[in-house]
């Protein structure tokens, strides 16, 4: 894959260009935001974060990191890859913002399947400064941000493509990014994922939800694929990563907790939709 520097930023207090000088980006009006040593930049100004340290923590980070590097996923990564590819044309330069990145797993895994084939200017954007830096320090390629999806640093009208992985989409944000016909590619978890664990850890399981997808404002009615396949755990540091990089870790009670944690091996389902829409050409 080639991967050329993403030039599309936008200042987040005025939403100018921003554009790199040296080891910063700066917009026409002075403001400057620092490229770390790691290669990644803060574009969340302070007085728009709801907490001191808000996103993902360091421990749940390094949980991600160990898990979807040891491959467990990669199944939905290359779905996710194919999808991007499918209609982009050959020979142009083609701009990919992971909106929710984490530690950078699916944007390494798209490098990785493109090959020669497609250039792509790759950007990571999360709300957690340790996931951004997790994500620096494995691959360089991309530009990696600190931001939120509902301020989007990124001038309007230049993606290609947005991912949204299990994540929090904006669609009024993705829509203004995207150019005309871009395409948002959304992974969230179908009626059956990680069941097995879920039944465990909860008293009883919450009815499932409807199987209709809501088509956002500014996009054409999605197109929908499932992800679905088996998958073993085979060790307690396994099965408590798993637990730690989602919402579970969160809603169960400490008894359910305990009850994983008590786990040796786990064969859970995976069960994941992803939805493609394509944007608009007129709003």
């Amino acid at each position: 894959m080639h991967i050329t520097p993403f030039q599309a930023l936008a200042c987040p207090l005025d939403g100018a260009p921003l554009h790199r000088n040296g080891s910063a980006w700066r917009c026409a009006a002075g403001h400057s935001f620092d490229i770390a040593s790691q290669g990644h930049t803060h574009l969340l100004p302070v007085q728009k974060k709801r907490s001191r340290d808000p996103g993902d923590s360091k421990e749940m980070v390094a949980a991600r990191r160990r898990f979807l590097n040891a491959g467990f996923y990669q199944p939905i990564a290359a779905a996710v890859s194919q999808a991007v590819l499918a209609d982009l044309p050959h020979g142009t330069t083609a701009s990919c913002l992971d909106a929710g990145c984490g530690e950078g797993y699916y944007l390494r895994q798209l490098a990785a399947a493109t090959g020669d084939r497609q250039t792509f200017a790759l950007l990571g954007l999360d709300i957690s400064k340790w996931a951004i830096l997790s994500a620096a320090k494995q691959d360089q390629r991309p530009t990696w941000v600190v931001g939120s999806n509902a301020n989007l640093p990124v001038l309007p009208g230049t993606l290609d493509r947005v991912l949204c992985m299990f994540g929090f989409p904006v669609y009024a944000e993705f829509a203004r990014v995207l150019k005309p016909d871009g395409q948002l590619l959304q992974v969230d978890a179908g009626p059956e994922h990680l069941r097995e664990l879920r039944e465990i850890i909860y008293p009883t399981l919450k009815p499932e939800r409807t199987a209709d997808v809501h088509t956002p404002e500014g996009f054409t009615s999605p197109s929908i694929e499932t992800v679905r396949f088996p998958l073993d755990l085979t060790g307690p540091e396994q099965i408590a990563d798993l637990l730690a990089m989602t919402p579970h870790l969160y809603r169960a009670s400490a008894e359910g907790r305990a009850k994983a944690a008590a786990l040796t091996a786990l064969s859970v389902t995976v069960d994941v939709r992803l939805a493609r829409f394509e944007r608009n050409a007129a709003r």
